[in-house]
């Protein structure tokens, strides 16, 4: 297991330089915005505007905070919000989203045909890594049963078959799982 401290995630702007995000995590690490296979970001997205294009690129986002109407191409608006489910859509249709309330987002993209992701709300004080790779993203502080102590937006990363138990269960807590695909 490895701990991601919120400290340590990156800055950088937006593709289409709207606005910053916050990179927790990226594969290869240090790959470049458009040369990485997969990335988790939460950006905070103020206000209505165009999502950036990612060709051959999946994404599935949850809002952590705040309200928006996302529009996917072809797909009809949905309202997403904290108590949301996480979207997946194709990073390379237009999309548009209509800011209700400041969000901050949790962004999973994976490279089509070569990665999948799957992000859900984490409601279990124990976690088991299932994917190639697993991701916890905490949204408030946490205790870990074996007293390590844990901050908001800090992330575990844990490999198959690890395993992680915390003293109680974390609030607002994501899932990411991300998997190789066959070839």
């Amino acid at each position: 297991m490895r701990i991601l401290r919120s400290a340590g995630h990156r800055q950088m702007p937006w593709k289409n330089g709207k606005g910053v995000t916050t990179e927790i995590a990226v594969f290869p690490e240090g790959a470049p915005v458009d040369g990485f296979d997969w990335r988790i970001s939460m950006a905070k997205v103020p206000e209505s505007g165009p999502f950036s294009a990612f060709p051959g690129v999946d994404r599935v986002l949850a809002v952590l905070d705040g309200e928006m109407v996302l529009t996917v191409d072809g797909q009809l608006p949905e309202t997403l919000g904290p108590s949301s489910r996480a979207i997946a859509f194709p990073g390379d249709i237009p999309t548009h989203a209509v800011v209700l309330h400041a969000v901050t987002d949790l962004n999973v993209m994976v490279r089509r045909g070569k990665f999948s992701a799957r992000v859900k709300r984490c409601d279990d004080p124990i976690v088991a890594g299932k994917g190639s790779h697993t991701f916890l993203v905490l949204r408030s502080a946490a205790k870990l049963a074996t007293g390590e102590k844990l901050g908001a937006n800090d992330v575990l990363h844990l490999t198959n078959a690890e395993t992680v138990t915390f003293a109680d269960v974390p609030s607002g807590a994501w899932l990411v799982e991300i998997d190789g695909l066959s070839a």
